[in-house]
């Protein structure tokens, strides 16, 4: 079949059945010569057309040279008449001439460019380039005062005029070059290399009076830094200090930085003058500002640490650390952390009034809210306070007027805090006012009653074997908590530890007894825990039964079993997990429990080391497997929400098939797992 005859092919309904089938790959394999895009662009360059340029010519005879060089300045004449403003023409067409020697012509040239552009610095200085190099100095010089009487604020005309003047050897003709540029006031850079020019001449006197002038010019502190510095420089010591004592007479204000007393006190150091130079440090530190003055304090400190005594050495460091924290006080005054390290410096001090001072400047700053979180850091720079009145200022009573001061200053209404009643309490014992201690726990329990305040009420009754007084407390521990767990426990140990054992008891039952108690389980934990240690086993039992009647839950029977175990009696133990079993089968929603159960079962017969028992208890171990199911929400069974995962037992007991086919998914799931690993 041709292709005309392939065109044609339709269908029914006209569709050319050529076009609408994809063109067929006969063969998918790889090429075996590759081509890649750096071959790509390295084809492209090979095959890239040259550049076509003109023939070179070569010039025979004087005819040819003069009709070149007719053509060429035609050419240029018309580009200059078409593009006059276009320098960069005159300038090639200059340099053409230059080319040719023909320097009347190239003068022309430029005289005509700078008719064009009279302020154009690069027409002027290639015009006196070509001057210098075929050595026209005349013709440079005039081109030079030209240039600089046009424009005299140019500095690189001054610059290339007087490093001529110097190549030349006429080191006059330059100094006075040098002196009419000073008259402008140029920038430093120029008063700097007529520094160098006269240095290179060996003219002391001449450069001393460059960088006076250069001072009077410009009456800055960097100026005269750098005029002492050259006086440094020449040995004048006394010239120099002068300079630098100039400076602060002329400059006033000005020179209040810490550059110059920086400069004034590394003179005075090199000259062994210790004395001058530790006045100079401080006169700057007094009277600049302390975010202004850091260079200044580090060189004072560094001085002081070479040549200084200790004394003097440690309080520059305390005066840097000084600074600094009350520089963070003063962004924020509710900087707490910043006032702890404060009143600690000045606790290093051992200056009793400078850290009074510095305890009563922080509690001053009152946290502005009544909120507990905002007085959390604040409370304790009280604290700190009466610590350091008691240990370090042996000043018992100051310390109690703070721990007073302190409880009228926080709302115990909305928020307490416990530490500071406890700290204020033993305080008092340590004062032997026992009877102001009592008083103070009295306050705390009637403002804000606290499990940390009972507790260490309770203890310090104890240490001074009030025994009854201890009882009445833990009373009121339990008539103001009576649905938390500690007090009750508490008070059966208390009573426990002195041999009550029916109190305890008693204590126990009644605990038991409140059905709004918080967390029982402790209180079971704790009593069954306590008739343990006392070695009353049937007690345990009895606890353990009651306990079964109020829950089934899995750990109790562990629990019980476990403890039946503790005690040697495996036959007692092995009931219980019968008994715990037997509770569990026929209900399919405690599956899990019962897997538990067995599970824990298990370990404690290997434990125990009972073959026949272990290989017993493995038979009743349930396989496990996963299974799908909806996902039902609460009050909402009608919408389809997907499937979810979750995991089945299947126990001996029940339906073999289902058992069979559990093992089934399990194998399935295993070979799925071994499959992926063997493909990945």
């Amino acid at each position: 079949m041709s292709i005309a005859e392939q065109k044609f092919m339709v269908d029914a309904q006209g569709r050319n059945l050529v076009e609408m089938r994809p063109p067929g790959i006969q063969n998918n394999q790889p090429n075996d010569i590759q081509i890649t895009a750096e071959q790509l662009l390295k084809d492209a360059e090979i095959h890239q057309t040259k550049e076509i340029r003109p023939p070179q010519q070569r010039i025979m005879d004087e005819a040819e040279l003069q009709e070149y060089k007719f053509r060429k300045r035609i050419l240029f004449e018309n580009r200059v008449r078409r593009q006059r403003n276009y320098l960069g023409i005159w300038i090639r067409y200059a340099q053409f001439e230059e080319g040719l020697l023909e320097f009347r012509r190239a003068r022309s040239i430029y005289e005509r460019a700078l008719e064009v552009d009279p302020s154009n610095i690069g027409v002027w200085m290639k015009y006196i380039e070509m001057e210098m190099r075929h050595k026209f100095i005349n013709h440079a010089r005039n081109v030079f005062e030209r240039a600089i009487y046009q424009m005299p604020r140019i500095d690189q005309f001054w610059f290339k005029y007087s490093y001529m003047e110097e190549v030349l050897g006429n080191y006059q003709a330059a100094r006075e070059i040098f002196n009419r540029w000073m008259t402008w006031k140029p920038e430093e850079k120029a008063w700097m290399a007529f520094l160098k020019f006269e240095e290179r001449m060996g003219e002391r006197e001449n450069q001393r009076q460059i960088m006076y002038k250069y001072m009077e010019a410009f009456p800055k502190l960097k100026v005269y830094l750098k005029v002492a510095k050259f006086e440094i420089k020449q040995k004048a010591w006394e010239s120099a200090r002068n300079i630098y004592e100039r400076t602060l007479e002329e400059l006033g204000q000005e020179a209040l930085k810490e550059e110059y007393f920086i400069d004034f006190g590394r003179f005075e150091i090199r000259n062994k003058e210790y004395e001058r130079a530790r006045e100079i440090f401080r006169f700057g530190l007094k009277n600049i500002a302390k975010d202004k003055a850091y260079q200044l304090y580090q060189e004072y400190l560094a001085f002081e640490k070479q040549y200084g005594e200790k004394d003097e050495i440690d309080q520059i460091i305390l005066n840097k650390r000084r600074i600094f924290y009350k520089e963070l006080i003063s962004q924020n005054a509710y900087n707490y952390d910043a006032w702890f390290d404060l009143a600690n410096l000045e606790m290093s001090t051992k200056d009793v009034n400078r850290i009074r001072d510095s305890f009563e400047a922080a509690i001053k700053n009152v946290p502005p809210g009544n909120e507990k979180r905002f007085w959390r850091r604040y409370i304790y720079l009280w604290y700190n306070y009466a610590v350091f009145e008691e240990l370090e200022a042996n000043n018992i009573q100051k310390a109690i007027e703070i721990f007073e001061r302190a409880i009228q200053l926080v709302p115990h209404q909305q928020f307490t805090f416990s530490k500071l009643w406890i700290l204020y309490a033993q305080l008092l014992v340590r004062s032997k006012d026992i009877d102001k201690m009592r008083k103070v726990y009295g306050l705390a329990i009637g403002f804000c009653p606290n499990i940390k305040i009972f507790q260490e009420y309770i203890q310090i009754e104890l240490q001074l074997a009030n025994i009854d007084r201890a009882r009445i407390l833990y009373q009121r521990f339990i008539e103001i908590f009576p649905d938390n767990p500690i007090p009750w426990i508490k008070f059966a140990e208390f009573e426990n530890d002195l041999e009550e054992y029916e109190r305890s008891e008693m204590i126990f039952e009644l605990a038991l007894q409140n059905n709004q108690m918080n967390m029982p389980e402790t209180i079971w934990r704790a009593y069954i825990d306590n008739q343990i240690k006392l070695q009353n086993y049937e007690k345990v039992r009895e606890l353990y039964e009651k306990l079964l009647e109020r829950s089934k839950h899995v750990k109790i029977w562990i629990s019980y079993a476990q403890f039946e175990l503790s005690i040697k009696n495996i036959t007692g133990f092995r009931a219980v997990m019968q008994r715990g079993e037997k509770c569990y089968i026929g209900k399919p929603e405690l599956k899990e429990e019962r897997a538990i159960l067995l599970e824990q079962w298990k370990d404690m017969e290997i434990e125990i080391g009972d073959e026949q028992e272990i290989k017993k208890i493995s038979d009743k171990q349930p396989t496990k497997t996963i299974k799908k199911r909806k996902i039902k929400l609460l009050g909402d069974e009608s919408e389809d929400f997907g499937y979810e995962e979750y995991y089945d037992y299947i126990f001996p007991e029940e339906n073999p098939q289902q058992k069979n086919l559990g093992m089934l998914l399990n194998n399935a799931k295993l070979w799925k797992q071994q499959q992926e690993q063997r493909n990945g």
